[in-house]
């Protein structure tokens, strides 16, 4: 029987993607974007699925609406945390009533990057910044206020429809031939496509619910990303590795903040190829 899947924050990267995809899987997908509801008013949220679903059964909601701005929520700590926790809030009490089942998009900057090996489930969340602790409280208002939850963190995202690390990259090698980029922070490069899988596969085997960890597998620096990028759009270009100190940011990145994602993802590398062949094929 045909699954009624509702994705919160529809016109994102990861949302556009997402409803593509499950669509494609023979899902009926309802996208919900900022025109419809404000998630950080609970009575908007509430009006939404009283009213304006007009009773349909939804099997999941994916919440993917966020502020993402991670250097811009060092000076905006309410609205980061409106909308990365209260409105996470707000989605999980609703859900709950209606006993829909609550995916929540995490992020690898709920950890603090210090560890120096792939990053648990279960590990201690220690952010450093505004963005990663309205994240993490995000997750702790999904989990107190929906049980039947599911939080993803992911990391390193790519995919189409959004400014991301790999089309800067393409744009910058438009008009440098040399490109300086951070040799000190590690982590997992992530394609939405595979995030989106991961996501259906939770669903289609019934997993417990809980907290996963959805991102490539692999780990990598940003500069070794960017050659890889390099290579696999055979641009050339020179690739100069740099220290973090060279690129003073407004938020203190995590250095290493790779997950174990039990397999749940493809190498990173063979993603990025299968997202730059498309994206080179077809300019999009």
């Amino acid at each position: 029987m045909q699954k009624t899947i509702l994705i919160i924050g529809a016109n994102g990267m990861f949302g556009l993607d997402a409803a593509e995809i499950f669509a494609a899987e023979n899902y009926q997908v309802i996208k919900v974007t900022r025109t419809d509801f404000d998630i950080t008013n609970l009575g908007e949220v509430e009006e939404f699925f009283d009213t304006k679903l007009n009773g349909k059964k939804i099997d999941f909601a994916i919440n993917t609406a966020a502020y993402t701005k991670v250097d811009e929520a060092q000076n905006n700590f309410y609205l980061a945390f409106a909308v990365n926790a209260q409105g996470a809030k707000n989605i999980a009490i609703v859900t709950a009533k209606k006993n829909i089942p609550l995916f929540y998009i995490s992020t690898d900057y709920v950890f603090d990057g210090t560890k120096n090996k792939l990053y648990e489930v279960a590990d201690a969340l220690n952010p450093t910044g505004v963005y990663g602790a309205s994240k993490a409280q995000g997750e702790e208002n999904t989990r107190q206020n929906n049980a039947a939850h599911y939080i993803v963190r992911t990391s390193w995202l790519f995919g189409q429809y959004g400014k991301n690390f790999v089309d800067t990259m393409l744009k910058i090698a438009q008009s440098q031939k040399v490109i300086k980029v951070v040799n000190d922070q590690f982590g997992c490069p992530t394609w939405t496509h595979d995030l989106a899988y991961g996501i259906k596969a939770l669903i289609e085997k019934n997993a417990e619910f809980g907290t996963y960890q959805i991102c490539g597998s692999g780990v990598t620096s940003w500069f070794e990303f960017a050659k890889k990028i390099f290579e696999i759009a055979k641009i050339d270009v020179e690739v100069i590795p740099v220290t973090t100190d060279e690129f003073p940011r407004p938020c203190k990145r995590p250095q290493f903040s790779a997950m174990n994602n039990d397999s749940l993802c493809a190498p990173w590398q063979e993603s990025l190829e299968k997202y730059l062949t498309k994206r080179l094929r077809t300019g999009s």
